[in-house]
Order: C-alpha cells, then structure tokens, then sequence
C-alpha cells in the first residue's frame, strides 16, 4: 500500500504511532504525581507510573506561540524569527520553508491531526493544514484573545475569536466549556480512523489558560474550584486517549508525550495552576516560567515508573520523533537533540549539554548546563510583589531587575534563590562560553549581538480578503 507517495508497513507492528498532549500554561506542580493539591489526577500518575516523568524538562522559550512555534519545529524560536504570542491578524507566522512536526513525519506517510491551539499565525498560509497536518479543528490563537478579556476595553481590543474546522472559521465565541470535550473526541476518532496505519496526532488543549471553562460533568467537582475541575477533565482526556489506544490495540507501537508550553500564569490567583515550588512563572526565564512537567510512555521502550532528572526540552521531541520513525530531519539547522536515550532509561546518557534561555524577540536571559545556571542583567515582570488576581480576574504585576550576572546551583536550589556566583568561578567561565557561542550564531539584544544564523518568520500574505 502507498501513502503520499512512500510505502507504508502493512502491519501496525512495524511502525510507531506517536501522540503528543501539549498543555497550556500548566505549570510543574499541577498534576497530583508532582504534588497538586485539591484534585486528583489518576489517568496522568498512571501514566507516570508505567513510563519516564522527567524533572528538568524546559520549554525552549516561556511564551505560549514561541514555545510551540519551537516545539514544531525543533529550533529555538528566535532562529525562525518568531516571538512572543501572535494574535488575531498577525502579520507574521510559520515560515512555509520551516519544516515542522507534522510535516516530518509525512515524510513516513503518516497520518496528522491536531486538535486544539494551533498559535503559530492565524493566516491562512499559517494554519495547520499548509504545514503538515490533513485535519485541524481548535482556535488558531490563546483562548482569551476574545471581546470578554478582563481588560477589553482598557488594555486591548480583540475581535470575536474564531474556531477553525480545516481551513474554515465555523464559528466565533464559541462556548468554550465545550472544547476539551471536542478536542477529545476527534481525538478519539482519529485514532480509531487511523489504527491500520500510522498516524501522529497533536493534542495541544486550549485549558486551563485563562477563561477557565469546564463541561458539566466536571464542574464542582474538585477541592481546587474550577481549576481543579479543569484540571479534572484533562485527566479524563488522557484517560479516554488511553483507553482508545488500548481498546485499538495500539498500546504496543505507539509513544504518547504529555507536557506543557510553558509555566502558569500565576498572577490569575485561583484560575491558576502551581510552578511546584520554582521561582515566578510563565513569561520569565527563571525556571517557574521555563520548566515544565514532561512525561512519556512507550510500552516496550520505558522503564516503569522511571524519573529522569537530565536536561531535556520540548524542541528535543522534533528529532526524537525523526529517529525513532527514521524521518530525514530537514537541511536547515535545528536545535533540538535527539532524547531517545533517555526515553530508554539509558544511565550514562546526556544528549542535551546546556541550554540557553531566550526571551522577549531576541534576549539571552540565562544559560544552563544542567547542573549550574547564570542568569545575566535583564528587567523581568515578577510575581513576587503583586496582589493576585481571582476568579477569573488578573492581579497587578511588578517590574523587576537582575542588576548583575547571577549564578544559581540548580542541583540544591532549584528554586533560585541563592547566588553562589563567587564561589564557582570555574562554571560561570564555562556557561559564558556557551552564551558566547549561541550570541555569535543567534545574537542577543541585550549585548546587542546581531548573530548570523537567524531566519525570518513567514510574512503575512496581504491580499483584497485583509
């Protein structure tokens, strides 16, 4: 049998399936495995359990549309030229000339889907269906980006926020207590649609980013009000992808990755969700914004109940997923390092030495390798000053400062809150070199570096529909 193109195995056995659940803003201690309070989360911790749930796990930048334009694409965002969270009638997106996920993995003639956020443009040329995926149903953008923001009026000005079934808008404000439902029955469906044949499927849920909403038969039923309740229900999506798989008898070829874009946005009070313990949250580069709960589980392949405390990223999974089904992995130079080692529990393995955190359209905020990170000079919004916010209504943020480099012993404080700068010259010299390196092929707005391995993101086709 041929599929676009290539031959494709006849029986499910000789390929892997891969299912990739990404969050929006959950943060490292929202699900019960790592700690949460006032709501449980079985089908998740089940998952852990059978599996590898990773500690140090980093979103390449703590952003929603950069993060996942870098989970697609396997590239640090600013390589592509992306930043920040594009909103409705972006003038940039996806370069067609990037490859991304789905389009990796066409390559093998496999089946793609996503179901969800989408986030890396709202044009036409930007969605889904131009750059890999055969079917998409969700918002092209972050689900708040409505008329009914806290701060419509005062703040921003968004028009109706449209749902997009293919290429067409089908509706606009849709209710959206409906969409973790909806998400998870297409999900369901393409699974059992594509059982004979392989098939990559990117759940990417719209919750619990702010507005909170939840179908009925979860409302009320946490400890935790309605986060808790949302939380709940992504539990239960899980489970019901799980059960299909089972049902299906899928479980034996297919990897399902479950992670997070980036950390919570914890200024919403109540209607957020817990950075376990690390400092801020999303949208800074101290890790409550960048790192992010990640587990995997691949029957045959992990060790139960395994826990991997190596550095690893979200733009790793690109190539991982280019090994594992033995997908050419595109000319243009990524970032992301192939984690399959780790995902096999092997003890002495290191794929990925050091990582640099970005942030904004081009700052090198801080730099890793694993162990150590230094955090330079910089100006952060910071959640540690502020009146949160409740039920649905933000809180006041504050600006703060890095007056002078920083360096924080990640192995004993993963909190960040001790600068041992003067006792570790040695690391600082070495973590100063990979910034260097990264500074010269990437730049740096800070030091203003311009760097010569940038790429430009897609550029808004205009034409008389605009």
């Amino acid at each position: 049998m041929l599929m676009g193109g290539l031959a494709v195995p006849s029986l499910a056995q000789d390929y892997t399936n891969i299912v990739l659940i990404n969050l929006d803003d959950v943060g490292f201690g929202d699900f019960s495995c790592n700690g949460a309070y006032g709501y449980k989360t079985p089908n998740i911790d089940n998952l852990a359990s059978q599996g590898v749930r990773f500690t140090h796990f980093l979103a390449c930048q703590p952003i929603s549309g950069a993060s996942r334009a870098g989970l697609l694409t396997g590239c640090y965002p600013n390589r592509i030229g992306f930043s920040g969270a594009p909103g409705p009638d972006s003038d940039y997106g996806i370069h067609p000339e990037e490859m991304t996920m789905g389009e990796l993995l066409k390559q093998k003639g496999y089946s793609t889907a996503i179901f969800g956020k989408w986030h890396l443009g709202d044009a036409r040329e930007f969605l889904p269906l131009q750059n890999g995926f055969d079917e998409y149903y969700g918002l092209p953008y972050s689900n708040d980006m409505w008329p009914y923001h806290p701060q419509q009026g005062e703040v921003f000005n968004f028009p109706d926020l449209p749902t997009i079934e293919g290429n067409k808008v089908i509706g606009y404000n849709t209710d959206q207590t409906r969409f973790t439902t909806d998400y998870t029955v297409r999900a369901v469906n393409f699974i059992r649609k594509n059982r004979k044949k392989p098939f990559f499927l990117y759940l990417a849920h719209s919750m619990p980013h702010v507005p909170l909403a939840v179908s009925d038969k979860f409302k009320g039923k946490s400890e935790q009000g309605l986060f808790g309740d949302v939380m709940m229900e992504i539990d239960w999506s899980v489970g019901e992808v799980l059960k299909t798989l089972k049902e299906q008898g899928l479980m034996e070829n297919t990897l399902v990755v479950l992670t997070s874009d980036n950390g919570p946005w914890t200024n919403y009070g109540n209607h957020a969700g817990s950075a376990g313990g690390l400092r801020e949250a999303k949208a800074t580069t101290f890790d409550g914004g960048n790192r992010i709960p990640c587990i995997m589980y691949w029957k045959g392949h992990t060790k139960p109940g395994t826990i991997c405390n190596k550095l690893a990223s979200n733009i790793d999974l690109f190539p991982t997923f280019a090994e594992i089904t033995g997908a050419p992995l595109p000319e243009k130079k990524i970032d992301g390092v192939s984690i399959l080692s780790l995902i096999h529990g092997e003890d002495n393995a290191n794929p990925r030495e050091s990582f640099v955190y970005y942030l904004n359209k081009n700052d090198l905020e801080a730099v890793t390798d694993g162990e150590f990170k230094l955090v330079y000079s910089h100006k952060y919004v910071t959640y540690g000053a502020y009146e949160p916010g409740n039920d649905g209504q933000p809180g006041k943020l504050t600006v703060a400062e890095i007056e002078k480099p920083e360096l924080y012993d990640l192995r004993r404080d993963p909190g960040e809150r001790y600068n041992v700068i003067s006792q570790y010259p040695e690391r600082v010299i070495k973590l100063n070199k990979i910034a260097d390196k990264m500074r010269k092929e990437l730049g740096d707005d800070l030091t203003r570096k311009k760097g010569t391995e940038r790429r430009k993101p897609g550029a808004r086709i205009i034409s008389n529909d605009d």
